[in-house]
């Protein structure tokens, strides 16, 4: 950050926009809520093959809700790394900001990337501090 600031580095905002995407396409709708009855399949032959094709459906409904997390998980993913560029180049877009005024001066270059480096990263040495106080 001091050499950045030292050489008035400004950082640029391209980050890209989602314009296409509506709020509330995927969760727009509410779903009723399903009575399902009990099912018991009894004894003898008629029972055993109705096990084994419920024991078939399962397996392709586990199969499908299977598919259905892993698209969720990869979604969170996304939007979890979205969250992280955002917070780290807004952060680092703030301190760039001050760049016009220590360009070519390396002291108060020096003194801006102590303070924030120091305002960004010291509330976490303080936590982990606190909990090896607490213990």
């Amino acid at each position: 950050m001091t050499y950045g600031l030292y050489k008035g580095v400004g950082l640029i905002d391209n980050f890209p926009k989602f314009r296409n995407f509506k709020t509330g396409d995927l969760t727009d709708s509410v779903s009723p809520h399903i009575d399902i009855p009990s099912i018991e399949v009894g004894d003898g032959i008629e029972g055993l093959i109705l096990s084994i094709l419920l024991w078939i459906g399962m397996t392709i409904l586990f199969i499908i809700l299977l598919f259905v997390l892993e698209a969720v998980f990869w979604f969170s993913i996304f939007i979890i790394l979205a969250m992280l560029y955002w917070v780290f180049f807004r952060a680092l877009k703030f301190v760039f900001n001050k760049s016009k005024d220590t360009k070519g001066d390396i002291g108060i270059s020096t003194v801006y990337s102590l303070t924030y480096t120091l305002l960004y990263v010291g509330w976490i040495f303080g936590i982990v501090y606190l909990t090896e106080i607490i213990k």
